[in-house]
């Protein structure tokens, strides 16, 4: 039974008393320090010296210390590292400062349901994962709103780890919008999932496979771009502010009919045969097995991949087609 949690369910007095260390000042790091500072909770951040990050939590008021002197400061750790490195920074600065009473606190639950950190048994294990980045939670904040989050307890050491995760959930505004209950391995499967069947790796190849077949069709690139790529932002906002019945109801009908009557010519069977590969390929520990390796050994194939995307003509035309859109620039 789905579970959602909102303000009356969170007590933020819990965290009265406690020191929040945030290890990471990235966009989710920031967004996240800055609503919990201004929710009246006491925090340390942890950013390196000497990188843009580290000069940007100065600004903002903090007086950014090592994550190992965090560890030592906070009685509830916050890891929002990038996944890939998360493990290093635990082995070295964290674990060495955790004790009991102590609690660890995530946002995605990537290096936790594959093993990589192994807490021990005398802290609490939480994590609160803002559907939205840092950015959008500390600006919904700021304007008395918040961003749904999801809430997951994978060790509870204290009797009142999912009270303190929601404390904190309250505290970064997430429970005026709604928290919802999940398990750390449905968080970071579906995660996983979702980027690379749909969010990154299904569309970014579908809008290649449109632009390569209009161009190889004789088009040009310019407005083959334009159909397939700069119009996309469009059709993803209708659909996430009015779902996907309602996106159809607000494009033209022969837009609406080629959707329906072509969009399973293009998502096969045989299209959901290898999405079912993919998720069995994260349940089973293939995928993160390989990127933990990939990284171990230099990420040659990730540099690789990574230039020969960045290499494709889409790329070259959409770089000179957005020097015509100044709106768009920040």
């Amino acid at each position: 039974m789905l579970k959602i949690y909102y303000d009356q369910d969170a007590d933020l007095n819990l965290l009265k008393g406690k020191t929040i260390a945030i290890i990471g000042y990235g966009i989710q790091g920031r967004g996240q320090a800055l609503c919990l500072r201004d929710s009246g909770c006491s925090v340390v951040v942890s950013e390196m010296e000497g990188t843009p990050n580290y000069e940007l939590a100065k600004k903002d008021g903090f007086s950014p210390v090592s994550a190992a002197e965090a560890a030592k400061a906070g009685d509830i750790i916050q890891i929002l590292t990038q996944d890939h490195v998360q493990a290093k920074v635990y082995k070295e600065s964290i674990k060495p400062n955790l004790k009991k009473g102590k609690a660890l606190c995530f946002s995605h639950g990537f290096n936790i349901r594959f093993k990589q950190i192994k807490p021990p048994k005398n802290v609490d294990v939480f994590m609160i994962a803002p559907k939205g980045p840092g950015a959008l939670v500390r600006r919904m904040y700021e304007e008395s709103k918040g961003v749904p989050c999801l809430v997951a307890v994978f060790q509870d050491a204290s009797g009142q780890a999912k009270q303190l995760a929601l404390a904190y959930g309250k505290a970064i505004g997430g429970t005026r919008a709604g928290i919802i209950e999940t398990t750390f391995d449905e968080e970071t499967e579906t995660d996983l999932f979702g980027e690379q069947a749909v969010l990154c790796g299904g569309v970014t190849e579908l809008i290649k496979a449109g632009f390569d077949t209009l161009v190889e069709a004789g088009y040009q690139p310019e407005i083959a771009y334009f159909e397939v790529l700069h119009e996309l932002k469009l059709i993803t906002d209708l659909i996430q502010e009015f779902g996907i019945s309602g996106m159809r109801r607000r494009v033209s009908n022969t837009a609406c009919y080629g959707d329906l009557s072509r969009g399973p010519k293009i998502i096969t069977e045989k299209t959901r045969k290898v999405m079912k590969k993919l998720l069995k390929d994260i349940k089973s520990g293939k995928f993160a097995r390989e990127w933990i390796k990939e990284n171990e050994t230099g990420r040659t194939n990730f540099d690789s991949l990574l230039k020969a995307g960045d290499d494709h003509q889409i790329e070259k035309v959409g770089q000179q087609l957005r020097q015509m859109m100044p709106w768009m620039r920040k």
